[in-house]
């Protein structure tokens, strides 16, 4: 018995040994990805004037928006170094955590699951930044008490949402800050002309309320008529087209161009469409409309309901 404990000791101890080493591969593994992030932010320096798209990089983001918010935070003028990004999950992929890590901004992340929660909580990088975690199924009701519960100056840096759902409501509820910079999600299936969202569910989920996963959030139209709303300019789109980025008006710099959503919008090269089991069908443009053709739609100028 004394030999099997002694196993057993000596096979944790390994296991603790192995589990350290990867910790500290990964640690090592974001300092390249950060120290590139640092190069290609001085390359794309020298660039004038062209795309969002032409500043694209990834060190954190899903596609390129850590080159895109490297672009936009120095051409606009940031007073306050903050940050508020929502639906990160566990915020290994996330729009600002390269804003934190490389520029040490302060942040607030939101997400539903307690799980990933904890897993920003235990990170290795939680301890060195000014970061808050909050677990909350975001609503239109609670997310400007979520979000004035931060403390942060109105005056933030840079806001960014992406809930697959609710998206348009819920920002349509923030009041308590105005994001110099703000990134939001937008569903190209939904075309460049319709301002369209789809109907309030507070207990919305895409994949419970459609098969397909692609019945959800609001057209760039819908999006940005909401963003014009409150004193903001559309200034492009990501080469996925699956997110848009918005900037004060009273803070663009002239040599930032506003756009039209005709001028900035970008069909969505994603193929996520999945089918009746759950996988995914890699489907193209054509199909995926055809799977939510004749679900309903909210028309923001006339306040029907419509069909897709």
């Amino acid at each position: 018995m004394a030999e099997i404990a002694d196993q057993g000791a000596l096979s944790l101890q390994v296991l603790r040994q192995l589990a350290h080493a990867i910790a500290a591969n990964l640690r090592r593994s974001e300092e390249i990805k950060i120290n590139q992030g640092r190069i290609l932010t001085e390359l794309y320096r020298q660039r004038g004037g062209g795309r969002l798209q032409d500043y694209e990089f990834q060190v954190f983001s899903q596609w390129g928006e850590d080159g895109i918010l490297q672009y936009l935070v120095r051409e606009v003028p940031i007073v306050n170094r903050t940050f508020i990004e929502f639906g990160v999950e566990d915020f290994t992929e996330s729009n600002c955590r390269f804003l934190m890590m490389k520029d040490n901004w302060r942040g607030l992340v939101l997400d539903s699951s307690e799980r990933n929660i904890a897993a920003i909580r235990d990170s290795h990088y939680f301890w060195k930044y000014d970061l808050q975690a909050v677990q909350a199924f975001v609503t239109a009701d609670n997310i400007d008490a979520l979000l004035g519960a931060a403390g942060f100056d109105p005056d933030l840096g840079v806001l960014s949402v992406d809930i697959d759902g609710m998206d348009f409501w819920v920002l349509q509820a923030v009041q308590c800050v105005r994001p110099r910079i703000l990134i939001t999600e937008y569903n190209a299936l939904f075309g460049p002309e319709r301002i369209v969202t789809v109907p309030y569910e507070a207990d919305f989920d895409r994949l419970r309320r459609h098969f397909s996963g692609l019945y959800y959030g609001a057209s760039l139209g819908a999006m940005t008529a909401l963003a014009i709303s409150r004193g903001y300019d559309l200034v492009g789109t990501n080469s996925n087209g699956t997110n848009a980025f918005f900037v004060r008006s009273d803070v663009r710099p002239a040599g930032l161009p506003a756009l039209t959503v005709q001028e900035a919008f970008t069909p969505c090269r994603v193929r996520e469409m999945r089918d009746g089991s759950g996988r995914l069908t890699y489907a193209d443009r054509e199909a995926q409309l055809a799977a939510i053709r004749g679900l309903p739609v909210v028309d923001l100028v006339t306040g029907e309901i419509e069909p897709i």
